[in-house]
């Protein structure tokens, strides 16, 4: 005896439609093994050149951003060593104040310039000149160190109240920034003389 299926199986239903959730991504899971053949490359890349062109593109592009964040002041982008409220607060007590040390800098470097070219002119008024210079020079040193200590008690006080402590390296970072000449110093100043660091 042969049994059929009755016709009503027999008949095709349509497909029940999935409904989606709001928010569902509309696909399935990947297995784990999917996801870590997707990661998976390979160690020695095959085009060396092209990898290294690359390299150097992606360095090339983060010095340039790098260096516009030194201009504009956007301390995201900055290197490390320029990084951190406490630097911040650094940069801006610095440029608030006038610092002999730039000042001075650029008069020594005339001095200099002064003393290669008055012995070609005439001998004799080197000797009375060089003194002065000594003097000037000498005297312009021992200010520029006053100066700095000056600043490097301010320094140690201004951190201390803001942050409670001083920092490996800050005042250092600071005197080293009085040093530089105001329009050179990167990061750029973002406050004028005479102005309350933020």
């Amino acid at each position: 005896m042969i049994f059929r299926k009755s016709d009503e199986n027999s008949t095709s239903q349509p497909e029940p439609v999935a409904e989606t959730r709001p928010g569902a991504k509309g696909r399935p899971t990947r297995t784990r093994k999917e996801a870590e053949a997707a990661r998976r490359r390979p160690l020695v890349v095959q085009d060396r050149k092209q990898a290294r062109k690359r390299d150097r593109e992606r360095a090339s592009r983060e010095r340039a951003e790098s260096q516009q964040a030194l201009v504009s002041g956007d301390e995201s982008k900055m290197p490390l060593q320029h990084r951190g409220r406490d630097r911040r607060l650094v940069r801006d007590v610095v440029d608030s104040r006038h610092n002999l040390a730039e000042y001075f800098f650029p008069v020594a470097l005339v001095f200099f310039v002064v003393a290669l070219v008055v012995p070609l002119i005439n001998a004799d008024l080197y000797t009375s000149v060089s003194f002065a210079m000594i003097l000037v020079l000498w005297g312009g040193i021992a200010l520029c160190v006053i100066d700095s200590f000056l600043l490097r008690r301010r320094l140690r006080r201004e951190l201390t109240e803001a942050f409670g402590a001083v920092g490996s390296g800050l005042v250092g970072y600071g005197i080293m920034r009085a040093i530089q000449i105001r329009r050179f110093r990167l990061p750029r100043p973002q406050i004028k003389h005479g102005e309350q660091p933020r």
